[in-house]
């Protein structure tokens, strides 16, 4: 229900109280979870994207008032429930075998600081009503396991409900907008 209230209703929050207040420009946050989602957080997350696009028919044409655009990106490496700070907590515990959901599995990786530049580069390229998707790479978690423990082994957990083996960043459907 948590990402309900924030992804959902949050947005429709940050759209009234952007119009209400004249705010010139507003850029949502989104995650490739988005992309086709699976689950209940990424169908909200979806949600929020078109609030924000959306909210450019609130307001019409007139580019003197609030434009929306979204910004989706992939995971942040080391924010909260990623995987880099779960395998250092489990290395730092002493743990000799890291868990893998699936030897197959890749995830989108950028950097907070590239995440934010890219988010105030879009500030000046947005006119209203875009996604903007940096170009990111994707990495094996396998690779980044072998990566941050060399010595490590590994073992396969299998995958979680609602958990996707490789995401996407942009559906095709959402292409011609992007």
């Amino acid at each position: 229900m948590e990402c309900i209230k924030t992804n959902i209703s949050g947005a429709e929050n940050v759209v009234k109280a952007a119009i209400d207040t004249n705010v010139f420009r507003v850029i949502g946050l989104s995650s490739d979870k988005a992309s086709d989602p699976i689950n209940l957080y990424g169908a909200t997350k979806l949600t929020s994207e078109k609030i924000f696009i959306s909210a450019n028919n609130i307001v019409g044409g007139d580019p003197n008032r609030t434009r929306f655009s979204v910004a989706r990106y992939g995971n942040v490496v080391g924010s909260r429930g990623s995987v880099v700070p779960i395998f250092k907590e489990l290395l730092d515990q002493g743990v000799k075998e890291l868990p893998i959901t699936n030897e197959k599995m890749t995830r989108f990786c950028i950097t907070l600081n590239q995440a934010v530049d890219f988010v105030i580069k879009s500030f000046d390229r947005m006119i209203g009503g875009e996604m903007f998707i940096p170009k990111i790479p994707s990495i094996k978690i396998i690779d980044l396991a072998k990566a941050m423990a060399p010595k490590s082994n590994y073992r396969v957990i299998g995958i979680r409900p609602g958990e996707k083996i490789h995401e996407k960043i942009c559906s095709i459907h959402e292409a011609r907008l992007t």
